[in-house]
């Protein structure tokens, strides 16, 4: 016997399922439809060319922006909260990189994937140890990449900007109460020989699916390199790498 205890979807029958079913199927497809054009859209984005030198510290010293490609071609970077006052890093983010997946495809893609925060570098490794992670974790304290990026906030530094919105245009949406300090994103770059472009930021509800390998690459200009793609024309399906 079934007792309404508990909130749950409606019971019905095998059929009249199986026709709510088909029907969701066919907005599942046009969601899927609609996932692969804006995915083509996203890989035909320009990209700018980092005129900026920018400086991090990882576990092997102190490294460049291009140190990071791990000499591969794209590099996706995870800004990760962590405040250089903190003693912690941001739950949110730290529940982020728990939730992420096997990312060793990605390399065979020829795209790393790092996180960074402006935190000192001891306070990133210990927490890294604390949390079992293996992912790289570099420190941008010290340096303008947070600030340019927009992923720390701080107006006496540079002008508010988050999510593609200014100061203004925040205060028209959220009220006077601007948000300052630390916030997450994700950023994409690419490169050619020396030189590194920036292809790609999103932010805020933009990041929290990026967990797994081919969400990854959808957001890299080289996207999941599968033939079902739709690329520019020219654009290598499987990118000669060297």
């Amino acid at each position: 016997m079934l007792h309404n205890e508990i909130a749950h979807p409606e019971i019905v029958g095998r059929n009249e399922w199986l026709t709510a079913r088909k029907t969701l199927l066919e907005h599942e497809k046009e969601y899927t439809q609609q996932r692969d054009r804006l995915n083509a859209e996203r890989r035909r984005l320009p990209m700018v060319k980092l005129e900026k030198e920018y400086t991090f510290e990882g576990s092997n010293g102190s490294v460049k922006l291009l140190d990071l490609f791990a000499g591969r071609i794209q590099l996706i970077i995870y800004h990760f909260m962590f405040d250089p006052i903190w003693e912690n890093g941001c739950m949110g983010c730290t529940d982020y990189v728990n939730a992420l997946g096997d990312l060793s495809m990605l390399g065979d893609r020829n795209t790393t994937f790092v996180l960074v925060s402006r935190a000192p570098l001891p306070k990133l490794e210990a927490y890294k140890a604390l949390k079992k992670w293996t992912i790289p974790w570099y420190s941008s304290y010290g340096s303008d990449f947070n600030y340019d990026f927009h992923v720390t906030l701080d107006e006496n530094i540079a002008p508010i900007e988050y999510n593609y919105r200014d100061k203004t245009e925040l205060e028209k949406r959220n009220g006077p109460n601007v948000m300052q300090g630390e916030s997450h994103g994700l950023s994409v770059f690419f490169r050619i020989g020396n030189d590194v472009f920036h292809t790609y930021s999103t932010y805020a509800r933009g990041v929290e699916s990026l967990t797994d390998t081919y969400s990854l690459l959808d957001m890299t200009p080289y996207g999941r390199q599968e033939d079902f793609e739709d690329s520019p024309p020219g654009w290598p399906q499987q990118p000669t790498y060297g």
